[in-house]
């Protein structure tokens, strides 16, 4: 695979991650969890030069973290830049915007000095190369929480920080008490947000974009065209975009996607992979699967260059309707 940097001071890595979050959490809930499977994906990946391992501590919550140790062992560690969050917690109350449904922010300097530990129990390691805030906690005045952030690379307990689902202002505002290495959001052809603020903003600092949800939750593939398609523990049964009425209109987004497809002789999700890399010189998507078919279509992706008029086609593609959460 291509490879890229985490910015313009990181390590070097496959311009496509691997996020783990699916293998454990909010995904196919009802299906049964196949760990063996899992671990052959993580360790398939690092073979394939997908060295960018993300997870959390709330994925699970907690086993996510222990599997991703487990797939680690054995020397792969020492081959992964390995990633991590923290600033969520599993909760009964309504979620916050932004939040998925079931969590709440907790962005307090004890919680995230005790979360590292514990993480790192999990992961079977003594540090992560990046702790990534996983949300700014209002309650907690972003400097407390970043200089929480900015003890743990002091301690060795990990080698850079990073924030998620921030603002620009937020970013400038963490960059004046430690150096913010990588900023993660949700990026795809149907959540474009962030391209004119935060994506470009990153990229005039030399700072890593992390898009999770590259693929738009699995719906830019083609696989789901109908809501009745959804698992039924599914968590995007309860997200706006995948409500049928709003659901059929997406599936214009879709079909630009198949229509690119077909052209440059790709799968949907190559496309709209190769799409989310074209953004940027240190944009590098972390698309989750937990099968090792879906895991080559998504390295190959890396090695896939877009057109100018491909892009064109994408970049006019319909805005969605609903909102993410």
């Amino acid at each position: 695979m291509r490879t890229t940097s985490l910015g313009t001071n990181g390590p070097e890595v496959g311009v496509i991650g691997l996020g783990c979050m699916g293998m454990s959490y909010a995904y196919d809930m009802d299906a049964e969890r196949d760990e063996e499977t899992s671990i052959s994906v993580i360790r398939g990946a690092v073979e394939l030069g997908t060295t960018l391992i993300d997870t959390a501590d709330v994925y699970g919550p907690y086993t996510n973290e222990e599997l991703v140790g487990r797939a680690l062992k054995d020397g792969y560690r020492e081959r992964v830049v390995l990633s991590t969050k923290v600033g969520l917690e599993v909760s009964t109350e309504a979620p916050a915007a932004g939040t998925m449904p079931g969590l709440k922010k907790d962005g307090r300097p004890e919680h995230i000095r005790a979360s590292i530990d514990a993480s790192l129990r999990r992961l079977g390691t003594d540090h992560v190369d990046l702790y990534i805030l996983h949300r700014v906690d209002p309650q907690v005045p972003l400097e407390e929480s970043w200089g929480a952030m900015a003890q743990v690379v002091r301690d060795g307990k990990a080698r850079a920080v990073g924030l998620s689902e921030a603002s620009v202002e937020q970013i400038r505002l963490a960059q004046t008490v430690h150096p913010v290495t990588a900023v993660q959001s949700e990026l795809s052809l149907w959540t474009r947000d962030r391209l004119a603020d935060v994506v470009s903003y990153c990229e005039e600092q030399g700072l890593a974009f992390l898009p999770f949800s590259p693929l738009g939750r699995g719906f830019l593939t083609g696989r789901f065209t109908s809501f009745d398609q959804l698992p039924a523990d599914d968590m995007r049964r309860r997200l706006p975009r995948f409500q049928q009425e709003n659901l059929k209109a997406n599936l214009a987004i879709v079909q630009r996607v198949h229509d690119v497809a077909e052209r440059v002789g790709a799968t949907p999700a190559q496309v709209a992979l190769a799409w989310v890399v074209a953004q940027g010189r240190w944009v590098i998507p972390i698309p989750g699967t937990k099968t090792p078919k879906y895991l080559r279509e998504n390295v190959a992706a890396g090695d896939l260059v877009l057109s100018d008029e491909d892009l064109a086609m994408l970049n006019n593609a319909p805005q969605p309707e609903g909102a993410r959460y």
